[in-house]
């Protein structure tokens, strides 16, 4: 039984992100597929000192624990992941057990612009040098004018981002081997 855990950095439902991240739970073909839910409040540390962890972040954490993999498909906002991915971490940061570690993971993304989220990786990667995951360094995969990169069911219409996203997500379940 493999169990794949989704990390969308987009919270709109018909996110292009979110449609990625779809897609490559489809080509990973995982037993069940859970995606984790980015709601969480904003990190601070007068919160966490009075009241502790949140429950939602120990559930985000107890999530990524219970995985054989995680994907993160995260949109670039601004040149960077978005607030909330960033907030998730600063939470997971937090919590006990070390969720990430040596957890095989992959990244993608999804962007209106030509570079398909070039620069939201390159950050997303250095972000999580501290989490230690197992993270694959490729295929990139990086959707440009992402708006236009679907069809009406979700399924990517470039047959070579498909085959990029379908490389990446044979390498990450590989690793799960």
């Amino acid at each position: 039984m493999t169990q794949l855990l989704g990390i969308c950095g987009a919270l709109r439902a018909q996110s292009t992100n979110r449609k990625l991240m779809h897609e490559a739970a489809r080509l990973f073909g995982p037993d069940r597929f859970v995606e984790a839910d980015l709601r969480l409040p904003l990190y601070d540390g007068d919160l966490e000192e009075r009241d502790g962890v949140p429950a939602e972040v120990q559930r985000l954490a107890d999530r990524i624990a219970a995985a054989d993999a995680v994907i993160i498909a995260t949109p670039e906002y601004n040149k960077a992941p978005p607030g909330v991915l960033k907030n998730a971490l600063d939470w997971l940061s937090r919590t006990k057990g070390a969720p990430l570690s040596g957890k095989p993971t992959a990244i993608m993304s999804a962007a209106a612009g030509r570079a398909g989220g070039e620069r939201t990786q390159s950050a997303l990667r250095l972000f999580l040098v501290p989490f230690r995951p197992r993270l694959l360094m490729g295929p990139e995969v990086m959707i440009a004018a992402s708006g236009t990169a679907f069809d009406e069911a979700g399924r990517l219409i470039d047959e070579r981002a498909t085959g990029l996203l379908q490389t990446l997500m044979n390498d990450l379940r590989a690793l799960t081997a």
